[in-house]
């Protein structure tokens, strides 16, 4: 699907049917066909399409002198259920891809799944959004996937004490899971925010991409978002680590603990067994003989076990001392 928006005179975004200079060419899950119109009609590099529709390409910038065209590829945050979510309880993050065509005065923007990003630039839901001027439309983009960044981190962060709760109810396999479905999401992305930062520091020295007095303010804000998102990510992630620590220890120690009752339990019903076991022998029994006792034998027998049981647990539990 290609789609093409410009800014119109008062300022909102409105689609239009052909690209024009100063306009935004958006290219999600582009067919053969519509690779093919990018390359010939619009000029985009055929290596710089390649790379865009990669779903394992990492956030980068790169510049071709030979047509006077600049790539940045960054990754965005996908939560579970969105489309390109590769897994229905994992956070994962999806490469966005832009290429600057001053030639014909084009921002193309290439992606393989629709997104939340795009589609709120094209509603006109983020303000002061002008696609004349690539360089601030770029770091708007920027911006908007950092404060997304910042959303899904808070939203693991709330899943996480939910899950913990939980937990101390009831330690059960479900819970246990999902625990390690958030850790594996905080480690995506604190790998795709630490590449984010690298591409947004190549993008700061204004070498590659000419930046003015309110590009580089917007890119400072930017960059502020993106160092609040890889702490946050650091601190829930530790924060997260610890809690499975915790709770693997719990559950080794309740396991312990069963096996130790277990044990007393199987000891304590071995005693009687022994004892009785006695009478299927030929062999003389205690009190045996005994004019008072002989008819008594089994019922003082029981209640000798019985008692040196309660005298075994009452010395357990601390009663005596």
């Amino acid at each position: 699907m290609i789609e093409c928006y410009k800014t119109a005179t008062a300022g909102s975004i409105e689609r239009i049917e052909a690209p024009e200079s100063g306009c935004w060419v958006n290219a999600i899950a582009p067919t053969p066909e519509e690779r093919a119109w990018l390359e010939e009609e619009l000029g985009v590099l055929p290596e710089f399409v390649r790379s865009a529709l990669d779903d394992e390409e990492t956030s980068r910038i790169d510049y071709d002198e030979d047509v006077n065209q600049t790539f940045v590829i960054v990754d965005y945050p996908v939560a579970p259920g969105e489309e390109g979510a590769p897994d229905a309880r994992q956070y994962d993050t999806m490469p966005l891809s832009m290429v600057f065509i001053p030639e014909k005065s084009l921002f193309v923007t290439l992606g393989l799944y629709d997104n939340p990003i795009t589609r709120d630039m094209a509603a006109g839901r983020v303000r002061g959004v002008d696609t004349r001027f690539r360089t601030r439309f770029l770091l708007q983009i920027l911006l908007r996937i950092s404060q997304l960044y910042l959303v899904y981190l808070r939203r693991i962060d709330r899943l996480s004490s939910a899950t913990e709760e939980k937990l101390h109810a009831s330690v059960r396999n479900e819970e246990l899971i999902q625990m390690l479905d958030l850790e594996k999401s905080l480690v995506y992305f604190s790998t795709s925010l630490k590449s984010d930062e690298v591409t947004l520091n190549k993008i700061m020295h204004g070498r590659i991409i000419p930046l003015y007095e309110d590009d580089q303010d917007l890119l400072e804000d930017v960059l502020v978002e993106i160092h609040q998102a890889i702490e946050m990510c650091n601190i829930y992630s530790n924060t997260l680590s610890g809690t499975m620590d915790a709770f693997a220890s719990i559950i080794s120690n309740n396991l312990n603990i069963v096996m130790k009752v277990l044990s007393v339990i199987t000891i304590v019903m071995a005693i009687p067994n022994i004892v009785f076991g006695f009478y299927g022998m030929n062999v003389g029994l205690p009190f045996e003989g005994v004019p008072l006792l002989d008819n008594w034998a089994f019922p003082t027998l029981l209640a000798a076990v019985a008692c040196l049981i309660a005298a075994w647990i009452f010395k357990r539990k601390g009663m005596w001392h």
